[in-house]
């Protein structure tokens, strides 16, 4: 790792997120390479080039890029602020034992990067995605108030492992299009923005915790 992206990964990643996490999950993460924004990143990949304005360069630009980070592995986390495609799902009050669900688009600025290529748009034009599920016990103080409470009140935090695979494209609601970048998602860790606890992995395509 270079000087620039040492730092800049110095930058990326806050103390909790450097925290002790599953061993799977911490080899992909060191193994990828830390971006430092989602939206810029999307915004070069997709390479969108249509108006009269647009630099002549640009579609060269946009697959220069695309051939530099396709089927590269990148890291990434996502602040309790922009966590909202993850979601409380239920909670057994007898064991403690609960699912966290995750919609796996994640928007960067006008675009955004999906698990896979999303194959049809909701009525306001938004991709449709099936949800990723990860389950986890939850601390024996906690109850389910406690357990919705954390995402309501954005206590909760994501860091991605993913893959860029290629550019996607939906029919945009009045005409015209919206593209985003599909990408192989290969780990997702839920953790509480607090403490850094771990609540939730998926990985290898499959929630960590399943028995």
């Amino acid at each position: 790792m270079n000087r620039f992206l040492a730092a800049a990964f110095a930058l990326l990643v806050p103390t909790l997120a450097l925290a002790d996490v599953d061993s799977r999950f911490a080899k992909l993460r060191d193994e990828s390479e830390p971006l430092g924004g989602l939206g810029a990143f999307l915004e070069k990949y997709v390479g969108e080039c249509d108006g009269a304005l647009v630099d002549p360069q640009c579609k060269q630009q946009a697959e220069a890029f695309r051939k530099k980070y396709t089927g590269k592995r990148l890291y990434m986390i996502v602040t309790e602020d922009d966590a909202g495609m993850l979601s409380a799902g239920d909670f057994n009050p007898g064991t403690n034992e609960y699912t966290i669900n995750i919609t796996p688009f994640f928007a960067g600025g006008k675009y955004g990067m999906s698990h896979g290529a999303p194959k049809k748009a909701d009525a306001q034009g938004n991709p449709v995605m099936n949800y990723l599920t990860v389950s986890g016990t939850a601390p024996e103080m906690w109850n389910g108030g406690t357990f919705q409470r954390v995402f309501s009140t954005r206590g909760v935090r994501a860091q991605v492992v993913f893959t860029p695979q290629s550019v996607w494209t939906l029919p945009k609601k009045g005409g015209g299009k919206n593209y985003g970048v599909n990408a192989r998602i290969e780990a997702i860790l839920v953790t509480e923005g607090r403490t850094g606890n771990q609540m939730g992995l998926w990985i290898n395509g499959k929630d960590a915790a399943a028995k």
